[in-house]
C-alpha cells in the first residue's frame, strides 16, 4: 500500500470503530446451542470462547473493538452464546448466519414472589398497597416470634439484620454457643438455643458435645422460622431451577429458635424450651411438629398451656396424616391448629409423549440432558431376574437391571419408600430422567422434590395414561419439559391431601383444625449444611427449597399473628383465634366450596376448621369469642375424667375442680361450635365481645341437614368496645333423619360491614 494513504486507512478504520451517537441500540442475546461436552473448562478454553463471539460478532460490526464494547456477558461454559447491545439492521443480518439459533431481545422479567403472600392478599404483584395489613403493622416491627424446632441456619440472607435497629430491650433471651465456635445471632435473629439432653438419653448419647448446637442441619427449622418471619430477598433460587422473592409473614419481626429436635424430638426438651421462651419474652411462639398423646401425654400441650396463660399465642400444626379422619394431632383449645392448603400458583413441567400427549406434573429438578426424546421403561418392565415385580414397579434398587434402564427414562409407582430415594436408584441404574405415578387416585400428591436427576410427578389419572401409553406401545418415547411457574390456578385453595382431619378424638367437642393456611410447595430458606433430599450422598447445597406439611402452613398463620399482635397488642391469645377464625373463608377463588385436592370432592370443616385465613380482614374482625386462663381451667376440670386429677390440680392452681359439676364443654366459649352426639335437643351457650365501633349485629343461620336451629337472642347489640353479649342456639335434631352421621352448617352475625363466621357441626346419633 502507497504510504500516502495510510492516514487515510486509519481514519477509515477508526470510523468503522466508533459508534455514532445516534444509533438506536437495544439488548438482544444470541443463541448459538450448546458447548462441546467432556472439555476441561480451564482459562485457556474460557478465554478462547469469549474470542470467538468477539470474533463472530466483529465479523458483522466490522470491528473487534466494537464487537468487544457491545459484548456485556459471554456465555462460555456449558450455553453458547453472548449478550449484546445492537442495533437492528445488526440483528437483521446475525439472524441470517446458519451459526445462530436464534436472537431475541433481553426483555425485563419481574422477579416471581414465593406468592402466598400474594395469595393471602398482603401483597399485589410484588408491590404492598398502602392500605395492606403489612403496612398497617409495620411488617411486624419488633415483634419476637420463637419457633421450636430443628434449628436455624443462621447465615441465610432471610435473618440478616441489614437495616435493623438495637434489640428489643424486652427480649431477655440470647444466644448459645455452636459446637465449636460462638452463634453468629444478630438484631434480626436475636435468639438460638437448644434442649437435647432427653434426646441425648433417649439414644444413649454420651458424648453429648458433639451435639450440643442450636444451628439446623436439618433444614426444617429454617424454612419454618424463615416462613413466618424472614427477611425480603430477592432472586432468592432453589438449585439455580427456579428464582424468586421470598420473605415472611412478619418480615421485621424478630426472631428467636429453641431447636428441640434432630431426627426427632423427645418431650422434656420441648417443654424445657416452653419454659425459656417464656422467661425470654417471645410473643408468638409456633411449633411445626405434630405428636400423638392425651393433653397430659404431650409436651406441646403442655408447654403451651403455660405459654397462652402468659399471653403468648402459640401456632401448631395439625398433622400430617390425612386424608383419613380423626388423625388431627395438637388439639387442645388453647393453641391455634392449622390444616394446609394449596395456592393458585403450580411449578409445572410436562411429560410429552412421541404420541402428541402432554401430561403436566410437578417438578424442581434440572432439565434432561437434551431437549429430545428418550426410551421410557417401566419398572416393571427393568425388572431383574432376581427381582419381584413389585419391587420392581416400586423401582428398588435390587429388583432393576441397570442394562435395561440406563439411558432411558425410567417410570416408577410411588409408594414404602421415599421418592427421592427413588430417585437416587434411578440414577445409579443409569437413567436419564424418572417419572414417579400414583398407584391410588386417594394416596400420594405430586411434589416439588429436588430428585438428584431431572424428576416429574404425575397425580394418579397421568399415571395411568403413561403406564398405558407404556403397555401399549412397541417403542415407547417421552420427553420432560423444564419446569415453569403458572399462576392463576384455579379452583384454588384445595384442601391438601396430607393434612389431618378432624373430629377431634380427644376432645369431640372442640373443633379442630381451626383454620388452614397455605402448606403446599412453599418456598422458604434451607439450612446448608444438608442436601436437599437429605440423602447422606447427596452433596448439594442450596440456601432456600420448597417443602410441603402442615409444617409450612403453621409459620404462615404465625406470622400472621405477629401483624395482629403489633397492630393490637391487648388482644389475648383467644381473640386472635376468633378473629382469624370468623373471618377465614370456605369458597375457593371461582367462588364455589373449597374442594378436597385428591378426590374433589367438597371439603368440609373436618379439614378446614373454620376455612381459609384471611389477613386483611381479621385485623377488623368486628367481634370475637374471648376466653381466659380460668376458661381453660374449666376446660381441664371438665375432662377430668379422662385425665389425671394430680395433674390438673398442679396447671389449675386452684386445689381443684370447683366447677366440675356446673360447666360444660358443649359452652366452652369456642369461635367453632360442635355437638358430637346430638340424640334430640341441646343449648348452646355463646359470649360475643365487641373489639371494633359500636353497632347491632343481626343473626343467620345456615342449619346443618336434618336439624334445626334457633338462636336466641337473633340481635346484639354493642355500644361500646369490650363491651360483651351473649346468645345461645337450640338444636333439634329432625325425627325423621336416623342416620348416624355428622352434618355441617353455619352461624354468622353481620352488622352490614363485619361478618362473624362460626362452622356449626353436628354428630347425630340415634342412642
Amino acid at each position: 500500500m502507497d504510504s500516502s494513504l495510510w492516514p487515510l486507512f486509519f481514519i477509515i478504520l477508526l470510523f468503522l470503530c466508533q459508534t455514532p451517537v445516534f444509533a438506536l441500540k437495544k439488548s438482544y442475546i444470541v443463541y448459538m446451542g450448546d458447548h462441546s461436552k467432556g472439555m476441561q473448562l480451564d482459562k485457556a478454553l474460557l478465554q478462547n470462547r469469549t474470542d470467538s463471539h468477539t470474533e463472530f460478532l466483529g465479523s458483522f460490526l466490522g470491528c473487534k473493538t466494537k464487537a468487544k464494547d457491545a459484548i456485556f456477558y459471554s456465555y462460555r461454559r456449558h450455553i453458547n452464546g453472548f449478550a449484546a447491545e445492537l442495533e437492528d439492521d445488526e440483528v437483521a443480518a446475525i439472524q441470517q448466519n446458519p451459526l445462530v439459533l436464534s436472537v431475541f431481545p433481553n426483555e425485563e422479567r419481574q422477579l416471581q414472589t414465593s406468592h402466598s403472600w400474594e395469595f393471602l392478599s398482603l401483597e399485589k404483584n410484588g408491590i404492598v398497597p398502602p392500605d395492606s395489613l403489612w403496612t398497617k403493622a409495620n411488617f411486624g416491627d419488633d415483634i419476637i416470634i420463637a419457633n421450636l424446632d430443628t434449628g436455624v441456619w443462621p447465615e441465610s440472607p432471610s435473618f440478616s439484620d441489614e437495616g435493623f435497629g438495637p434489640i428489643p430491650k424486652k427480649w431477655k433471651g440470647g444466644c448459645e454457643d455452636d459446637v465449636t465456635s460462638p452463634f453468629p445471632c444478630n438484631r434480626k435473629l436475636i435468639g438460638a438455643k437448644y434442649f437435647n439432653k432427653a434426646y441425648a438419653k433417649g439414644k444413649g448419647i454420651e458424648n453429648k458435645t458433639t451435639i450440643d448446637s442450636p444451628r439446623d442441619f436439618d433444614g426444617h427449622g429454617t424454612h419454618t422460622l424463615s416462613t413466618a418471619g424472614g427477611n425480603s430477598v430477592k432472586g432468592a433460587s432453589v438449585l439455580g431451577v427456579y428464582n424468586a422473592t421470598v420473605k415472611g409473614g412478619s418480615p421485621k419481626s424478630r426472631l428467636a429458635s429453641y431447636k428441640v429436635c434432630w431426627e426427632t424430638c423427645y418431650d422434656a426438651d420441648i417443654i424445657k424450651a416452653f419454659d425459656h421462651a417464656i422467661d425470654d419474652g417471645v410473643e408468638v411462639i409456633f411449633v411445626s411438629l405434630g405428636l400423638p398423646g392425651d393433653y397430659q401425654q404431650n409436651g406441646i400441650m403442655v408447654g403451651s398451656l403455660s405459654a397462652v396463660k402468659h399471653g403468648i399465642t402459640v401456632v401448631v400444626a395439625a398433622g400430617n396424616d390425612g386424608p383419613r379422619y380423626g388423625t388431627v394431632t395438637n388439639t387442645a383449645p388453647w393453641v391455634i391448629t392449622v390444616a394446609a392448603s394449596t395456592v393458585d400458583r403450580d411449578i409445572s413441567s410436562y411429560v410429552q409423549l412421541q404420541n402428541g400427549i402432554r401430561l403436566k406434573g410437578k417438578s424442581m429438578s434440572a432439565p434432561l440432558p437434551e431437549k429430545r426424546f428418550y426410551p421410557l421403561i417401566s419398572g416393571a418392565e427393568a425388572r431383574a431376574a432376581n427381582g419381584s415385580a413389585h419391587d420392581a414397579s416400586l423401582c428398588r434398587i435390587r429388583a432393576l437391571d441397570p442394562e435395561k434402564v440406563r439411558g432411558k427414562i425410567l417410570v416408577c409407582l410411588v409408594g414404602e419408600i421415599k421418592t427421592v430415594v427413588k430417585g437416587k436408584f434411578a440414577a445409579m441404574c443409569g437413567a436419564v430422567g424418572m417419572i414417579l405415578c400414583n398407584s391410588r387416585i386417594d394416596d400420594y400428591q405430586p411434589s416439588l422434590n429436588s430428585h438428584v436427576l431431572p424428576t416429574v410427578e404425575l397425580g394418579y389419572t397421568q399415571g395411568l395414561a403413561i403406564l398405558t401409553y407404556i403397555n401399549t406401545t412397541k417403542y415407547s418415547m417421552a420427553l420432560i419439559t423444564s419446569p415453569k411457574a403458572e399462576f392463576g390456578i384455579k379452583p384454588a385453595p384445595l384442601m391438601a391431601s396430607f393434612s389431618s382431619r378432624g373430629p377431634n378424638t380427644a376432645t369431640p367437642e372442640i373443633l379442630k383444625p381451626d383454620i388452614t393456611a397455605p402448606g403446599v410447595d412453599i418456598m422458604a430458606a434451607y439450612t446448608e449444611g444438608n442436601g436437599p433430599t437429605g440423602l447422606p450422598d447427596d452433596e448439594r447445597t442450596t440456601k432456600y427449597l420448597f417443602i410441603s406439611g402442615t409444617s409450612m402452613s403453621t409459620p404462615h398463620v404465625a406470622g400472621v399473628v405477629a401483624l395482629l399482635k403489633s397492630i393490637h397488642p391487648q388482644w389475648s391469645p383467644s381473640a386472635i383465634r376468633s378473629a382469624l377464625m370468623t373471618t377465614a373463608s370456605t369458597v375457593d377463588n371461582t367462588n364455589k366450596p373449597m374442594l378436597e385436592e385428591s378426590s374433589l370432592v367438597e371439603a368440609t370443616p373436618f379439614s378446614y376448621g373454620a376455612g381459609h385465613i384471611r389477613p386483611e380482614l381479621a385485623v377488623d374482625p368486628g367481634l370475637v369469642y374471648d376466653l381466659s386462663a380460668r376458661d381453660y381451667d374449666n376446660f381441664l376440670c371438665a375432662t377430668t375424667t379422662s385425665y389425671n386429677q394430680t395433674l390438673i390440680k398442679k396447671l389449675i392452681q386452684n386445689n381443684g375442680c370447683l366447677l366440675a359439676n356446673t360447666f360444660s364443654l358443649l359452652d366452652f366459649n369456642y369461635p367453632s361450635i360442635t355437638v358430637p352426639k346430638l340424640s334430640s335437643s341441646v343449648k348452646v351457650n355463646r359470649i360475643l365481645k365487641n373489639v371494633g365501633s359500636p353497632g347491632i349485629y343481626f343473626a343467620r343461620i345456615r342449619p346443618p341437614l336434618g336439624v334445626s336451629v334457633f338462636v336466641e337472642p337473633n340481635t346484639l347489640e354493642f355500644t361500646k368496645n369490650g363491651e360483651e353479649r351473649r346468645f345461645q342456639l337450640t338444636m333439634t335434631r329432625d325425627t325423621t333423619n336416623v342416620q348416624s352421621t355428622y352434618s355441617f352448617g353455619e352461624l354468622l352475625w353481620s352488622d352490614g360491614k363485619h361478618n362473624v363466621r362460626s362452622p356449626i357441626v353436628v354428630g347425630t346419633t340415634t342412642t
